[in-house]
């Protein structure tokens, strides 16, 4: 099945997401810095399994996109850029516009993987809502016991904190009592820069 291209109401595309062990085991090959994000992240981090996953997304520092792209070629794969309303392909103009990147199986007929392209300078992640929020990907970064990355807490609440949907409240719940007190201050530092005066500052005090 061709992937989807042009006018189409994104939330309404087919996805047969990956399992971050499915991903681990695809990219081991591909000589890239990737970490699993958004609510995998947090199964990750707690160990169990807290609620259905509708995709898998990951994140790769931007310079090092390509080579993750190149990996997975026509036209057993294609790689879309989402826009509300509109795919596009994966050229210089749409990748400059949107930082995100989603995987078309053929085989399935369906999206597999949400590529979110991070900004960076060398090894230092850069958080793309406030330049300001800097830290080596190895702060940013941990490791499951069979070795699959995934984005800190902190970091995910962070970029959950902006929509603050049901399923990122209950990701905050699960995971605060989780956290350090070294990460919970960081998140409320990183917060207090982003979303001042956030509901989740007070959750955090």
């Amino acid at each position: 099945m061709t992937a989807p291209l042009g006018k189409v109401d994104a939330e309404k595309l087919p996805w047969a997401p990956w399992r971050p062990d499915d991903a681990a085991a695809r990219l081991q090959a591909v000589d890239v810095a990737w970490a699993v994000a958004g609510g995998w992240a947090v199964d990750l981090f707690l160990g169990r399994l807290t609620r259905p996953h509708e995709d898998l997304e990951i994140v790769v520092p931007s310079a090092e996109a390509e080579v993750l792209l190149r990996a997975f070629p026509a036209p057993e794969w294609a790689w879309r850029v989402p826009a509300p309303e509109e795919m596009f392909p994966p050229d210089a103009d749409a990748m400059s516009g949107h930082h995100q990147t989603w995987l078309w199986d053929a085989q399935q007929g369906a999206f597999v993987l949400d590529l979110f392209r991070n900004r960076h300078e060398g090894g230092t992640w850069i958080c793309h809502r406030d330049e300001s929020i800097t830290a080596s990907w190895g702060e940013v970064v941990a490791s499951t016991e069979d070795g699959v990355p995934y984005l800190r807490p902190e970091v995910v609440l962070l970029y959950k904190a902006k929509h603050a949907r049901a399923k990122d409240v209950a990701d905050l719940e699960n995971l605060v009592p989780r956290m350090s007190a070294e990460a919970r201050d960081r998140l409320v530092d990183w917060l207090s820069k982003v979303h001042p005066g956030h509901e989740w500052l007070d959750r955090l005090a």
